[in-house]
């Protein structure tokens, strides 16, 4: 097995932790909070895949999925650069996506082309310098190690709080 693969294999478990999080969940109930300014499944799960689509889109020189098309929209957002990295209680809570459907659709669209991405990569190009504002500069594989850890946090998170929502 190859990094490339290994990379691979820590992504592709991450769409059932988003589906058992998010399943049959109505707009309303994705919006939840378990208290006051706390996130909501529906922006964890928005936030996660954001992360995803603005790192994986930079390294690969190419446009946002969530800035092609009607997303933001569909999100109750504006502008489609808002990744939600430091949002405010009041910036979470804007954050309603229409449906599960919607949420899941946008992360499995992303999911995908991150796939395709990694599938097409080689062990060389993981040591690519990708962000060299970090000391030391912040390689691809590193890049995509930091996605997968976030996501997989976001992902836990978001379990957690539907954990709570139906106790």
């Amino acid at each position: 097995m190859d990094a490339k693969d290994i990379l691979i294999d820590g992504l592709e478990r991450l769409p059932r932790n988003v589906h058992i999080a998010a399943r049959r969940l109505t707009p309303e109930q994705l919006h939840w909070a378990p208290a006051p300014g706390a996130n909501t499944i529906g922006w964890l799960i928005w936030h996660l895949t954001r992360i995803q689509d603005d790192h994986v889109s930079e390294v690969m020189g190419e446009e946002q999925v969530y800035a092609t098309g009607d997303w933001p929209e569909r999100f109750g957002q504006k502008d489609p650069t808002d990744t939600g990295w430091g949002h405010t209680p009041a910036q979470v809570s804007s954050v309603r996506p229409e449906s599960v459907e919607v949420l899941e659709g946008y992360y499995g669209a992303v999911h995908e082309r991150t796939l395709r991405y990694l599938r097409g990569l080689t062990d060389d190009d993981l040591d690519r310098v990708v962000d060299r504002n970090w000391d030391p500069p912040v390689t691809l594989g590193v890049r995509l190690v930091s996605v997968i850890d976030d996501d997989a946090q976001h992902a836990g998170q978001a379990a957690y709080v539907r954990g709570l929502l139906e106790h």
